[in-house]
């Protein structure tokens, strides 16, 4: 067994936020919208796991699929998933379109901003949980912190980006997008203290919620694939080192993960 801390990478974006919850450094001046957890350099690992915290919207956006994104060049697509850790009151995801729309009207709704309007913007809270399919036209709103669970390969297509001088991908875009009614509702899991979240027959990836007391164990990964350790709550230890919030860990074979304190944890696997 092996158990190693992944190394973070700060991103900066238009909509992110010049100060940080406290467990990460400070953002000094910098619009830090992402923070990524990586592995060694040139290491291609098959999970990304990444804070998002936005002070504005998101751009309306698509990723492909598998087979989609190797017809494009691409290892392959994206699923994502998200783990709602702060809302302020009123904020809001975009998941689907309140309609099906056909292609040529996606791209006529993009182009005039009509978009924004047509997708199903959802009130969240801490705790909500959403499977975000490739495919799926989505956004996270302004004023939210969370944490995104999804396929390691770097393809976003813009289909709208509210007047921001990006560039949009319009054509790719519209070709992979399955413009309906986003089906489901989520789950909140804010009180939840074990669930198997999400199993490989829904993404390419598992996910799970682990929690435990102080002076407990947790018995975490196999010998079949590499798993990751994402504390939400808590401290402890792992492979006779501490762990603590606002880290990832990357765990190959089995281990025990000791809790110091209440902890609560995602556990993620291919």
């Amino acid at each position: 067994m092996t158990a190693r801390k992944l190394e973070t990478r700060y991103v900066e974006k238009p909509w992110g936020r010049d100060q940080l919850p406290l467990l990460f450094p400070d953002a000094d001046g910098r619009k830090i919208g992402e923070v990524w957890f990586e592995g060694a350099q040139d290491e291609h690992l098959p999970i990304l796991v990444k804070y998002i915290f936005t002070s504005e919207k998101l751009s309306v956006q698509v990723h492909p699929n598998d087979a989609q994104g190797r017809e494009r060049g691409l290892p392959g697509g994206k699923t994502e998933c998200w783990y709602i850790l702060d809302a302020q009151p009123g904020a809001t995801l975009g998941l689907g379109t309140h309609d099906r729309l056909s292609a040529d009207q996606l791209r006529a709704a993009a182009l005039d901003g009509s978009i924004e309007r047509l997708m199903d913007w959802k009130p969240v809270q801490e705790g909500d949980f959403f499977l975000v399919p490739a495919g799926t036209i989505h956004a996270i709103g302004a004023g939210v912190t969370l944490v995104e669970v999804q396929q390691n390969v770097d393809v976003t297509y813009r289909l709208y980006d509210y007047g921001r001088p990006r560039k949009l991908d319009l054509d790719d875009g519209v070709a992979v997008s399955i413009a309906r009614p986003y089906r489901d509702d989520g789950d909140n899991l804010a009180r939840a203290d074990d669930a198997d979240i999400l199993d490989h027959g829904k993404a390419p990836f598992a996910l799970k919620l682990r929690s435990g007391t102080p002076g407990e164990t947790l018995e975490i990964g196999d010998d079949s694939a590499p798993t990751w350790f994402i504390p939400l709550s808590g401290s402890g230890d792992v492979d006779s080192r501490p762990w603590s919030l606002g880290e990832c860990w990357l765990i190959e074979g089995r281990t025990s993960v000791a809790c110091a304190a209440d902890t609560r944890a995602l556990i993620a696997s291919p």
